[in-house]
């Protein structure tokens, strides 16, 4: 199984810098709290010297989906919805250790974290524009189809695995209790991306293997080596 990012989002994305890591030992019985509350005090920090919108990793996703025709405000990146519902409710609800983990981490780093159960994903997941045919099934059960030219998460059975890039996940390739096999995609577009992508994937990493005592397969992407094998 491949994960990659398709050549025409490179191209327009130049800035583009993600990492990936596949982990194929999750159960739901980890006990994350402690690192939670770690990552969630450096989020807290840093809110409380500016708002989520002031972040230049938010500023810099709010200007690539402005550039993919999006009002910015009205779709947001996963990490600016987290950020932006944290500073409210002081907190995030639960929904399984490894969620609430890379929540914790989008949290701290300001950076989209998604995690796919690949036992979901039909051959090979890639980051590309839609035909508006794929099919996208929403947590509450429908059945929606993306636009086209918006940039989904695609598989080979022309499932969309999240809408509007870094927008919303789908909620058949959502981690769930009997999950066991996992892919977990971080991308950011600001000026440090590279650096701060580097950093997230070692941390991200180093708590998945403390956690769940496996050592997770990890690549860092780039149009010169777009592909991850897992």
């Amino acid at each position: 199984m491949q994960f990659r990012h398709s050549d025409a989002i490179w191209q327009a994305f130049p800035e583009l810098r993600a990492g990936a890591l596949y982990l194929d030992a999750i159960h739901a019985d980890a006990d994350v709290e402690t690192a939670i509350a770690a990552f969630s005090t450096i989020a807290e920090a840093r809110l409380s010297l500016a708002q989520e919108g002031e972040f230049p990793e938010i500023q810099a996703w709010r200007r690539g989906f402005s550039r993919m025709g999006l009002k910015p405000t009205q779709y947001r990146s996963a990490s600016e919805a987290l950020l932006r519902r944290f500073r409210q409710e002081h907190g995030l609800p639960r929904l399984h250790p490894l969620v609430d983990l890379c929540n914790a981490i989008s949290l701290a780093f300001a950076i989209p974290i998604a995690a796919f159960d690949t036992e979901q994903i039909t051959g090979d997941l890639e980051v590309r524009r839609a035909g508006g045919h794929e099919t996208y099934l929403t947590f509450g059960g429908e059945i929606e189809h993306p636009e086209v030219n918006e940039v989904i998460f695609a598989d080979g059975a022309e499932r969309a695995h999240a809408r509007r890039w870094t927008n919303r996940q789908s909620g058949l390739s959502a981690v769930r209790q009997q999950t066991r096999s996992v892919l977990i995609v971080a991308e950011a577009l600001h000026a440090t991306a590279g650096e701060d992508i580097g950093r997230l994937v070692a941390t991200l990493s180093e708590a998945l293997a403390h956690h769940w005592a496996v050592q997770p397969k990890t690549a860092m992407l780039s149009l010169a080596s777009p592909r991850f094998e897992f």
